[in-house]
């Protein structure tokens, strides 16, 4: 049966699922399935969109499509490459803060970051009056994916631009008409994509999170994976439902500053409806020039409430983009576990907002993410 090697991967696939160490009951295996139907799809779209000769962007994760802690701020696109192929990358460059490029020797794998053969932001390229650019890729050794990233510090005003690629050799013409093998293999790729998707990042989260002191968040550090402008600090939570985690950090000259929340799948948690990550032009910067950010349950009532949607445990993660100089350990953040109800006196510039402040804002959330799905 064709289907079969696909519908053997999605069974194994389940086994992993429901075999996962943080799995405690329904609620981590209702939200297990659904990572699982994400992945199912991805993996499809993956096998099916493995076009060298012929390359186009895809989007690599999606709210229905999350892997990897996504990063609720960045629209993610990636095409396949030849090594021994030139290929042309065409856009018209967006409004948002960040628009950076990465050419990849692999994919991710449970032992190892695929290897970074190139890393550049749309600083280093020659964008016309017109926002217009022209991008020459390879031939260079081991290229197997350009992975591109757009983002956005600002959601309801930054636009994102146009993206295209393609091999000025095959430009003009037409992939070979479809065999039965070559769909064949597809349904076999796919599932191996689907099983080592599920193990690489559930390997990837305890080797680089669940390792260290829970309530904690390291020093700001270079994100592995070859980014060059990006830092990131990391942590784990554990807390009960009375308790706030306050994560206080400077705010940063950096065109983008974000923190979020994951799952313990270790993907973004609903941020579409929730305020469950925030960027510097979203939070509060309080007079010092600190912002406060307060990690609970219960609503505390104010503008910088990271919400953890009923997960008692996740990931958080802090992202600086497009720096200009290293960062330093006092460029980090500080960690404070305290009483919900302490709140306002534990919070040096409280200021309460009211219930109705607070839907707008989950409104304005949801409409900039309809606007930007759409670009």
């Amino acid at each position: 049966m064709l289907t079969q090697p696909l519908a053997e991967a999605i069974t194994a696939a389940e086994k992993i699922i429901t075999g996962a160490p943080h799995v405690l009951g329904d609620t981590d295996l209702v939200e297990g399935y659904e990572y699982l139907a994400g992945s199912i799809r991805a993996s499809i779209q993956m096998a099916w969109a493995f076009e060298r000769d012929f390359p186009y962007f895809v989007r690599s994760t999606g709210p229905y499509t999350k892997m990897g802690l996504d990063n609720p701020d960045t629209l993610y696109f990636h095409a396949w490459l030849r090594d021994d192929a030139e290929y042309v990358v065409t856009g018209v460059r967006g409004s948002t803060v960040d628009l950076s490029f990465q050419t990849l020797d692999g994919d991710y794998s449970p032992v190892e970051v695929p290897g970074s053969l190139a890393a550049f932001d749309d600083r280093e390229i020659d964008i016309a009056p017109d926002g217009s650019y022209t991008i020459k890729i390879g031939p260079a050794p081991k290229a197997a994916m350009l992975v591109v990233r757009e983002v956005f510090n600002d959601w309801a005003v930054e636009r994102p631009g146009t993206l295209r690629i393609h091999r000025p050799d095959t430009i003009g013409s037409a992939p070979r008409p479809l065999t039965l093998e070559k769909t064949t293999q597809r349904y076999g790729v796919a599932g191996k994509i689907l099983i080592s998707r599920l193990r690489t990042f559930l390997a990837f989260a305890e080797r680089f999170y669940l390792g260290l002191p829970v309530n904690t968040l390291t020093p700001p550090r270079p994100t592995p994976g070859g980014l060059s402008t990006q830092y990131s600090s990391v942590g784990h939570y554990d807390l009960d439902d009375d308790q706030a985690m306050i994560v206080t950090v400077p705010a940063s000259d950096a065109p983008y500053q974000g923190i979020q929340l994951g799952s313990m799948w270790y993907v973004s948690l609903d941020y579409i409806n929730h305020q469950t990550s925030l960027t510097a032009a979203q939070a509060r910067i309080d007079p010092d020039g600190l912002i406060r950010y307060v990690i609970s349950e219960r609503n505390p009532g104010v503008t910088n409430w990271l919400e953890r949607t009923g997960h008692r445990r996740g990931y958080v993660q802090l992202r600086w983009q497009r720096l200009s100089r290293p960062l330093l350990d006092t460029d980090g953040p500080k960690v404070e576990i305290v009483a919900v109800d302490d709140l306002p006196k534990r919070l040096p510039f409280y200021e309460a907002i009211s219930e109705q402040e607070y839907r707008e804002r989950i409104a304005a959330r949801q409409a900039a993410t309809a606007n930007r799905m759409l670009g």
